[in-house]
């Protein structure tokens, strides 16, 4: 990952250009004097691809973005300068590092640079304001370039997936299959952020089942939340080792039919609520009125797994160029990739064509993998 990053230098220069020009328009708006980013997605975000994270269950990482009309720089410690500046951050940035047992001089520099203006950030400390909601909005419409990168993660992602279930056997642990997805994931360079497994035994009990040393059994499932250059692959996959009940069955019809409804629903212009209405509407007709309430349906992903949740009043309209990922469910049963809006058409990030499939509602959509 890191190579693709350092190949394609003079892209992600232009990239991080029109980002800093965003930014300085929002501190004109917003009449303050610099925006200090500290979260894992706003540094990925604002040095096309970079990563900030050491450790992997923080939201922050170990360095910042600070931008000001005029300057803009990357904030770390003397831990990991040089490492950030050779790997992550090749361009566009000036370097403003202190020694990691003084942080109080990080301080000290921001509040020199802001010149006494407001401080805007994602994460505000002592004396600094939140970043508005619009920033954050404007930050889901994915340029270009970024959505080539993607492409990358996403078939990474899959490529994964694939690898492991078609590998997995019924003894099994969940550990052992999501330690393989880990893996598998690590070894195509792309951040484990979640690795769900569940086996026969609890597949329908927990829509989000974390593993276990439990068997799988006649099946399992494999859900990822796959990280690379900051942006999420998610995707769920089902693997059994014996033929599907009628039941099975039933629940593999009903689920695409919810997820079709879905993403029908996402036309440019349309409100993220509007997505969830569908939800609620096509599982009632499918017979299970409380499904949604059951489990989350996903929503805009990009620099997190979840960006924005479909929510009954969440208003944020769609727009090209937002990535998506709903991962609708009933007991025992769950579909999930990651698409791309884009010309008023959803394009399947995460589709593996090695992958058994089906053409269902115009789209091809996932079944389970058969081992038998």
């Amino acid at each position: 990952m890191r190579k693709i990053l350092t190949e394609n230098l003079e892209e992600r220069e232009v990239e991080i250009g029109a980002k800093l020009a965003m930014m300085r328009r929002w501190l004109g708006l917003m009449n303050a004097g610099a925006i200090r980013l500290r979260g894992s997605d706003w540094f990925s975000w604002a040095t096309a691809g970079g990563s900030n994270v050491v450790l992997m269950a923080s939201e922050t990482g170990v360095a910042e973005v600070l931008v000001t009309p005029k300057e803009a720089y990357v904030l770390t410690n003397e831990i990991e300068a040089d490492r950030l500046k050779h790997e992550e951050v090749q361009y566009g940035y000036q370097w403003s590092t202190v020694p990691w047992a003084h942080p109080e001089r990080r301080e000290l520099f921001v509040n020199d640079i802001a010149n006494g203006g407001r401080i805007l950030s994602d994460k505000p400390g002592m004396n600094e304001d939140f970043l508005p909601e619009s920033c954050f909005v404007e930050r889901l419409v994915l340029f270009e370039s970024e959505q080539e990168r993607y492409r990358i993660v996403g078939r990474l992602a899959a490529e994964a997936m694939s690898e492991v279930m078609q590998a997995a056997q019924p003894g099994w642990t969940e550990y052992e299959l999501a330690g393989a997805g880990a893996e598998a994931l690590w070894g195509r360079g792309l951040h484990p952020t979640l690795t769900l497994a569940a086996g026969e035994e609890r597949l329908s009990k927990y829509r989000h089942p974390t593993p276990t040393m439990a068997r799988l059994g006649a099946e399992g499932m494999l859900v990822f939340c796959a990280r690379g250059f900051g942006l999420y692959a998610n995707l769920t996959r089902f693997v059994r080792f014996q033929p599907a009940s009628e039941q099975q069955s039933r629940l593999q019809t009903a689920i695409m039919v919810v997820e079709a409804a879905a993403l029908q629903a996402c036309r440019v212009g349309q409100p993220l609520s509007s997505v969830y209405h569908i939800l609620d509407k096509i599982y009632r007709a499918q017979g299970f009125p409380d499904a949604i309430r059951a489990h989350h349906q996903g929503g805009i992903t990009g620099y997190a797994s979840r960006e924005l949740m479909v929510m009954p009043e969440e208003e944020v309209l769609l727009q090209d160029g937002m990535a998506l990922a709903f991962n609708p469910s009933l007991p025992g049963m769950k579909i999930e990739d990651t698409f791309l809006l884009q010309a008023g058409n959803l394009e399947n990030l995460t589709f593996d064509p090695e992958w058994p499939s089906i053409m269902h509602a115009g789209r091809q959509r996932p079944l389970p993998l058969e081992v038998l």
